[in-house]
């Protein structure tokens, strides 16, 4: 298994719009958003037959633009089907499940798996998985992404769960590769602090 591709899909931007239980239209709505402001990659969850419809809309807009659409809270080989189904470029799971990876791998999209514990970060990099999900990132905090860097230089880390434009930048800062706001998109005071961190970023 191998998800070195997701080094090209978030090469663009250090920030990526994860859309939850959202509905279709609102979707499509914050994700017109998020590519305007410069986000390129869109991560829709998928626990409901709503979601999936919201999922479906978002992938035929964003192919449309040129963009790039996931699915998330992939935990079972079910899900993965009705991502792939619905237009999805990648999947990604709060967890490490690797026949959940690898059903992925199998139906043409790459898979970013959740690592909490030092214990799942080295299964998931032997297992060939470089790019991977920290998850709840605001409780893991920035110091634990530093201290796997320790050991392991080579993984790179998306942070999920509680992220904002407050403190995306303090995660960036020590190591993550990719922060994944949701509800920041819509709060009209985050949208000039997100859009300073791409800015940033694009000066480095």
């Amino acid at each position: 298994m191998d998800n070195s591709g997701f080094e090209e899909l978030f090469s663009a931007s250090p920030l990526m719009a994860i859309l939850r239980g959202m509905g279709p239209q609102r979707s499509l709505a914050v994700s017109t958003t998020a590519w305007d402001l410069g986000i390129e990659v869109v991560e829709l969850p998928i626990q409901t037959p709503d979601d999936i419809e919201a999922l479906r809309l978002v992938a035929a807009a964003g192919r449309e633009r040129g963009k790039t659409v996931g699915a998330g809270t992939v935990i079972t080989e079910e899900h993965v089907a009705q991502a792939a189904s619905a237009g999805a470029a990648f999947t990604v799971s709060p967890g490490l499940d690797l026949n959940v990876v690898r059903a992925s791998h199998d139906a043409g999209m790459l898979s970013i798996p959740g690592v909490a514990t030092a214990s799942e970060v080295q299964l998931a990099m032997t297992s060939g998985l470089t790019w991977l999900k920290a998850f709840p990132a605001s409780l893991l905090g920035p110091e634990w992404l530093t201290a796997m860097h320790g050991p392991f230089p080579d993984a790179r880390f998306v942070t999920t769960g509680g992220m904002n434009a407050a403190n995306a930048g303090d995660y960036l800062r020590a190591g993550a590769r990719v922060v994944a706001v949701g509800s920041a998109l819509e709060d009209p005071t985050q949208l000039p602090l997100l859009a300073e961190l791409l800015g940033d970023r694009d000066r480095e």
